[in-house]
């Protein structure tokens, strides 16, 4: 049987102001992320992807933005921009593993995406890349976290609520044709009322929504 890998190798040292920690040799992520999941491993529940995404949206959208007003070079901006736009569309998923219960204005999960940006669009570059002085330039937890729950609630409402909604209206509207012939007793005002049939109530549920 092989040996286990020792310790040296399924570890790398990462260094920030607070000191050294160790981070495994697969992840993206660098020593705010590995502190975030020392600290803060409660539930074993992830950030939803789909804030995830929305939060890297916002990562390259702030790069755009900061090349724009000449803070940022326009070849760490393009790194940034394409290394955060495929982690919008799902790329790299497994490299963010900050449990949901954190930090309160959610620092952890926004120096996740800066640290995994910065790791992805580096060694596609080949460009010095820092979490904090580009791919957070200007920007704070408090910015970046709110703005992303509001990308995250128009994005869940255009691609899943509102398709799910005109489903629900067009399959109970056909299920009220269906039975337009059959009569029930009406309710209101918690009393029995005029008869009606139930394409009208159905119809009406359909109206509402």
């Amino acid at each position: 049987m092989a040996k286990p890998a020792s310790k040296q190798a399924r570890y790398r040292i990462e260094r920030d102001s607070m000191g050294e920690l160790q981070v495994p040799v697969s992840a993206l992520w660098g020593a705010q992320t590995q502190r975030a999941l020392d600290n803060f491993h409660l539930s074993g529940r992830p950030m939803p992807p789909a804030f995830v995404q929305a939060l890297a949206l916002v990562k390259a959208s702030a790069a755009v933005v900061n090349a724009h007003l000449g803070l940022l070079d326009r070849a760490r901006a393009d790194a940034i921009v394409e290394a955060a736009t495929a982690i919008a569309g799902g790329a790299h998923a497994e490299q963010f593993p900050v449990d949901r219960y954190q930090t309160g204005s959610g620092t952890s999960s926004n120096m996740n995406a800066n640290e995994v940006i910065a790791h992805v669009a580096a060694t596609a570059s080949g460009l010095p890349i820092h979490p904090n002085d580009h791919v957070n330039l200007g920007q704070s937890s408090n910015d970046v976290i709110p703005t992303a729950l509001r990308v995250m609630a128009v994005a869940g409402a255009r691609n899943e609520l509102l398709p799910a909604l005109r489903h629900l209206r067009k399959a109970i509207g056909k299920r009220g044709k269906a039975l337009g012939g059959v009569v029930k007793t009406g309710r209101t005002h918690l009393m029995d009322a005029m008869p009606l049939t139930f394409e009208q109530e159905l119809g009406a549920w359909s109206a509402q929504l």
